[in-house]
């Protein structure tokens, strides 16, 4: 059973890996697709263009770098069961965000709404398989002592 697990973990941290990787190859894309959703809150607005004027990106540019590397880091630290709780949980409020953010399907007929609502299906299959990865944690034990007390 842990080789199941330990493969599983894998295969699954691929999908993250991947998907912070082609944040960056596109970067201008990203960062464009990004600015389209998000809004500066006002609060926070000079901090954010003093942040800009020391790096000479724009914030959605270092929103695009800082969730590719997210999604780099949490996908290696689960994939080598090292803090995967904790990456897990990040990687679930991250997830949960940007499908309330980035998937608009609530605002949509039916017909042209299906791709989104799958993608969002999608993400909420994830989250359960995060909360599975909480729930199972770093100790090796037999499924059914995981399972037994449900």
């Amino acid at each position: 059973m842990p080789a199941f697990v330990t493969f599983g973990r894998i295969l699954f941290a691929v999908l993250f890996i991947y998907t912070g990787a082609t944040k960056f190859f596109p970067l201008q894309a990203t960062a464009d697709f990004i600015a389209g959703k998000i809004v500066v809150p006002e609060v926070i607005a000079p901090y954010a263009k003093q942040v800009e004027t020391a790096t000479a990106m724009t914030t959605p540019q270092l929103l695009a770098i800082a969730l590719g590397g997210l999604q780099i880091l949490a996908g290696l630290m689960i994939a080598l069961n090292f803090g995967a709780r904790f990456f897990a949980m990040l990687m679930i409020i991250y997830i949960a965000v940007s499908t309330v953010l980035f998937s608009d399907f609530w605002n949509q007929t039916a017909p042209e709404n299906a791709a989104i609502v799958v993608d969002a299906l999608k993400n909420l299959s994830i989250i359960g398989a995060l909360f599975m990865i909480m729930g199972y944690g770093r100790v090796t034990r037999p499924a059914e002592a995981a399972y037994g007390d449900v």
